[in-house]
């Protein structure tokens, strides 16, 4: 006898084993959403503005908890109960922190104060060594064989120059000037993260228990990959960001370039962004090196190369691993594209986006497969029914 529902064989038979109904109702859907949000705009802004303010103290808050998480798990199970650890945590963060501010803020602060007022002269000095090297006449003689203008290339260099260096001087001054929010949120911080970290853990429990029963399960496997995913990107990534900061530092130091320890904070801090990161920091100690001598730059070079190899043969593959399992040409088409539509905050948070989106859509494509024909191999030939011919005789007992 059949107990299967009419209704729900039709839908399956007639929805989910049609290609083309499931993805015009997922397009129409998309659609619609897309078009009712955008006439409802007015509607959202108090929410855009809510979502604006929390952003940031939830985001590190977000990636302070899965840093720290794995320690407070550590100390619960070794029988200590949750708030005593986190509180643990915490002095021994006030402490780390004490002592950061009292040996790297003081020496990085005057090296920013030189380094801002020292802006003009760099640019001068730059285009001082561009001039002389436009008047060598081994430039002029490859510069007449190959039909170029010099001056006008030393004018397009010396106007690219001062552009990056307004940008510069511009993002510097952008930096300060936000540096009101930033204190903010983090004045916040210790807050929120103090209830992540206590109650963190049962927050997908809370949130599965919402959901219709039949979907928990599967509820319950996106939360735990999404988890995964996220926990080692920001680990990870943290990690080796650190450990290539101090690379270049001890770098720095054995070169004897100026600014060393304002270089490599950068280099840390760009390295969160993968495979651009590594370029974008090199560029300033470029220009630093540049001004000091052509020798220095040979040096840069050197220290340069020696860290990324050390960095893409070593520190990686053993902290990162593949955890994430993503192809390098599509995490720089992420980060271009997220930073053509959201600007920084898009190019920080491209890959971890782009891991839980992955993790949404993979698990997405498992329920539509298992619930649909689409993807089962027609030219299987189908199990054999029983006919008169074939029925196998009843054992005798």
């Amino acid at each position: 006898m059949d107990n299967r529902n009419p209704r729900d064989t039709f839908f399956k038979k007639k929805i989910l084993n049609s290609k083309f109904i499931v993805y015009t109702i997922i397009t129409f859907l998309l659609s619609i959403t897309t078009f009712a949000l955008s006439k409802i705009t007015f509607i959202l802004v108090p929410f855009a503005i809510f979502a604006q303010t929390i952003f940031l103290p939830v985001l590190l808050a977000g990636v302070c908890f899965y840093l720290f998480n794995p320690l407070i798990n550590y100390l619960e199970k070794k029988g200590n109960k949750r708030v005593l650890s986190v509180l643990l945590l915490y002095l021994v963060i006030i402490g780390v922190l004490a002592i950061v501010i009292l040996s790297v803020i003081p020496p990085l602060k005057d090296q920013v104060q030189s380094l801002v007022h020292n802006i003009p002269k760099i640019s001068h000095d730059i285009q001082d060594m561009v001039q002389d090297a436009s008047q060598n006449k081994y430039i002029k003689q490859g510069a007449q064989s190959t039909n170029t203008d010099i001056d006008k290339v030393f004018k397009s260099f010396s106007g690219h120059l001062n552009e990056y260096i307004s940008g510069f001087s511009q993002g510097v001054l952008t930096f300060i000037g936000t540096l009101t929010e930033v204190i903010l949120a983090f004045a916040v911080l210790p807050f929120i993260l103090f209830y992540l970290l206590k109650d963190g853990k049962d927050l997908p429990k809370y949130i599965v228990r919402l959901l219709p029963n039949q979907t928990r399960p599967e509820a319950k496997e996106i939360f735990g990959d999404m988890n995964h995913a996220l926990s080692s990107y920001i680990r990870g990534q943290i990690f080796v960001a650190t450990c290539i900061g101090v690379l270049f530092f001890i770098g720095y130091l054995i070169i004897g370039i100026d600014y060393a320890l304002l270089l490599a904070i950068i280099a840390m801090l760009t390295n969160v962004v993968p495979y651009l990161g590594p370029i974008i920091a090199i560029l300033p100690a470029i220009i630093i090196a540049f001004v000091m001598s052509p020798f220095m730059v040979l040096k840069l070079a050197v220290v340069w190369i020696i860290v990324q190899l050390l960095e893409g043969k070593l520190i990686s593959p053993q902290i990162m691993g593949k955890s994430l399992n993503i192809h390098p040409i599509t995490v720089i088409f992420v980060i271009l594209t997220a930073g053509n539509l959201f600007g920084i905050v898009g190019i920080i948070l491209a890959v971890p986006g782009y891991a839980i989106l992955k993790v949404i859509v993979t698990h997405l494509y498992q329920f539509i497969r298992l619930r649909s024909s689409m993807y089962t191999d027609t030219k299987k030939v189908k199990k054999e029914e029983p006919t008169p011919f074939n029925i196998k005789p009843r054992e005798e007992k």
